[in-house]
C-alpha cells in the first residue's frame, strides 16, 4: 500500500492510494487539469482510477469533480447527504455509490469503513482502508478528536491527518478576523498541531508507524513546526511526512500490519 498526496490545503485537497493494483482518489478539490497533471507526476494515469471517495462537500475537496469526470466513468463513493449537496453542480452522468457510515464496503480488494467526524459540513466522514495486511486512516477537516474517531483509528499502521494550525501563530495572525479564528479553532473547525499530536501519540501506542500531515495553514503553521511536534509526541517512534499545497508528495509506503503471533494478539497492540 502506498499513498501520494497530490495537494493539501485551503486551495484544494486530493490524495491517491494504490494497493495491489487498485487505485483510489481521496477527494477532488484541485482543478481537473491539476488533478490530471499531478496524478501523472506520480505515475498514475487519470483514466486508471477505480473509484473516487469524498469526505465532504466543501469546494476545496470537490472543486474538480465535474470536469474531471466529464469524459471518464469512475464511480464516486459518498454519503447520501453529501451527494444531495453536490448533485446539481456536478452534472449528469456521474456514477454515484452511496455508503452508510459504520457499514464497511468494498472497492475491489480494499475494504473501506467510513465514520462520522465533527466539521461544519453536512455529513463529513473519515475513512479506514483495509487492504488485507495494510491498514490506513484518512482524516481531514475535523474540529476535535471524538471517542469514535479514536476507536476507529486504533490499529491503523499509517495515517493521513490534518494538522492545520499552530495555536500561537493563529492567535497572532493579523490577516484573519476574530470570527474566522473562532471558526478555525472551534469544535467543528480544524485540528491544531497540539490536538493532532495528542491523537498521534495515542495511536502510536497501538501500532501507528507512518504519519502524513496535511491541510497546513500557510499563515498559521509550517512544516518544520508541525513535523517536530508529531515526532516529539510519539517519542521519535514514527515516520512523519508533511504534504504541501503546490506539488505532490513522493509516494509514501504504508507500514504493513503487525503479524499476529500464534495464540493471540501481541500485548499492548490492537490490530
Amino acid at each position: 500500500m502506498r499513498l501520494a498526496v497530490l495537494g493539501s490545503g485551503s486551495a484544494g485537497n486530493a490524495a491517491v492510494l494504490e494497493i495491489q493494483g487498485t487505485r483510489l482518489l481521496f477527494d477532488a478539490g484541485l482543478s481537473a487539469r491539476q488533478l490530471c497533471q499531478r496524478l501523472e507526476a506520480v505515475g498514475i494515469s487519470p483514466d486508471s482510477l477505480d473509484a473516487i471517495l469524498l469526505s465532504h462537500e466543501h469546494s476545496d475537496h470537490t472543486r474538480g469533480l465535474r470536469v474531471f469526470l466529464r469524459n471518464r466513468r469512475v464511480p464516486v463513493f459518498t454519503t447520501a447527504q453529501t451527494r444531495e449537496c453536490l448533485r446539481d453542480g456536478a452534472g449528469d452522468g456521474i456514477e454515484w455509490r452511496i455508503f452508510q457510515r459504520g457499514q464497511p464496503f468494498d472497492v475491489k480488494d480494499i475494504t473501506v469503513e467510513a465514520f462520522a467526524v465533527p466539521h461544519d459540513a453536512v455529513d463529513p466522514v473519515g475513512f479506514v482502508m483495509d487492504g488485507g495486511g495494510w491498514k490506513l486512516g484518512l482524516l481531514t477537516d475535523i474540529g476535535h478528536v471524538t471517542t469514535l474517531v479514536r476507536e476507529q483509528l486504533k490499529g491503523v499502521r499509517s495515517l493521513f491527518v490534518e494538522s492545520n494550525y499552530d495555536q500561537q501563530l493563529l492567535e497572532a495572525d493579523t490577516k484573519r478576523p476574530w470570527s474566522i479564528k473562532q471558526r478555525i479553532a472551534s469544535r467543528h473547525g480544524h485540528l491544531s498541531n497540539a490536538q493532532t499530536a495528542e491523537l498521534v501519540s495515542d495511536l502510536a501506542c497501538h501500532g501507528l508507524k507512518t504519519v502524513v500531515l496535511g491541510h497546513l495553514s500557510q499563515d498559521c503553521n509550517c512544516p518544520e513546526v508541525a513535523g517536530a511536534v508529531m515526532r516529539e509526541a510519539a517519542g521519535g517512534k514514527i515516520s512523519v511526512h508533511v504534504a504541501g499545497q503546490r506539488t505532490p508528495t513522493p509516494w509514501v509506503k504504508c507500514a504493513p500490519a503487525i503479524p499476529q503471533p500464534s495464540g493471540g494478539v501481541e500485548p499492548g497492540l490492537l490490530l
